[in-house]
């Protein structure tokens, strides 16, 4: 088949160049079936190597049929339901099952059953006062079905709440609390909350706010942690487990160490059986054998690079300013 491709780019360059020649014989001759069923072989071979360069190649995210939208994460499990005021005591869980809490229709085939669950209202918002410290004493550490990590239970005056746990600290031990932004950094304790820019380079933090003042959204897992890498014109570069790097202000507030139950992995996978996945709250899913591509695998990449976040919280308005 080579052979007669070369023959037949060969007469097309001759008679380009020299019309006068016939070409017509070339092409009869790779149109005759010498080999009849060689031929019927290579047509074979070379249409399936055109139906393997074809097929798409499975990644995330999938393509999705015109019209569906993909399921939000963790929307479909349960739905907690807070009361008016805040409570350390165990609040209601509707479970959801898998369906949309407005229409009712199955959204997820595989969320459904599973054991009772207990969740408790967790405030992330460790805030204190600009000059002193916050003092709040750890009367209680449990597990909650809701969180990975561990709960504390700190207490100051009459005012009681539900925190993320750090690795290390005990019963009766006294957690601090400030948003003093000192000249020099402190030598922070376990489980203390300082701004970012007023711990040391290489400290290890968890709970990390995004914007001052807006409570903690990253390192919150069991056994997350972020690390300070450096300091930027007032803003404060921290690694995250991803091994991505956020360039945040300084006055993001964050909890010094580990989050709690960090041998979680350890402990809590492999699953072992399918009635305890059931027992958690999956469903059967199908066992039809996906093919293995590109999808698969590890890749080589560099990381992303530092996602500047601004000083302040950015504010949506509706009003137009107009400037002459």
């Amino acid at each position: 088949m080579a052979g007669a491709l070369t023959a037949l780019m060969r007469g097309l360059c001759l008679g380009a160049r020299f019309p006068s020649i016939g070409i017509a014989p070339a092409v009869a001759a790779i149109h005759t079936p010498l080999y009849p069923m060689n031929n019927q072989i290579l047509l074979k071979q070379v249409r399936t190597k055109t139906m393997k360069a074809s097929r798409r190649i499975r990644g995330y995210p999938r393509p999705l049929v015109k019209g569906i939208v993909r399921p939000e994460p963790n929307k479909y499990g349960y739905r907690l339901i807070k009361p008016q005021e805040y409570t350390t005591e165990p609040v209601r869980l509707k479970k959801l099952g898998g369906r949309d809490p407005e229409t009712g229709r199955v959204v997820v085939r595989t969320i459904g059953g599973g054991y009772q669950r207990f969740a408790h209202w967790v405030d992330f918002m460790r805030d204190g006062p600009t000059e002193g410290f916050l003092e709040e004493k750890v009367y209680e550490i449990k597990n909650d079905d809701l969180q990975t990590a561990k709960l504390a239970l700190v207490a100051h005056g009459e005012k009681k709440r539900w925190i993320i746990a750090t690795e290390g600290i005990q019963v009766g031990q006294i957690l601090r609390t400030t948003r003093e932004l000192p000249r020099m950094p402190v030598r922070a304790r376990i489980g203390d909350a300082h701004p970012l820019g007023a711990l040391p380079v290489g400290t290890q933090v968890h709970c990390i706010e995004y914007f001052p003042g807006t409570g903690a959204h990253i390192c919150r897992a069991a056994g997350a942690s972020g690390r300070i890498q450096r300091k930027v014109s007032g803003r404060v570069v921290v690694e995250l487990p991803s091994s991505r790097t956020m360039a945040l202000s300084e006055h993001c507030l964050a909890v010094v160490g580990q989050v709690s139950n960090a041998d979680r992995m350890a402990t809590f996978y492999p699953i072992g059986s399918p009635n305890r996945l059931r027992r958690l709250g999956h469903r059967p899913r199908s066992g039809f054998w996906h093919r293995k591509d590109g999808y698969c695998g590890r890749k080589i990449k560099r990381h992303p690079p530092v996602k500047i976040m601004p000083i302040r919280r950015p504010t949506i308005t509706s009003q137009y300013v107009i400037q002459s």
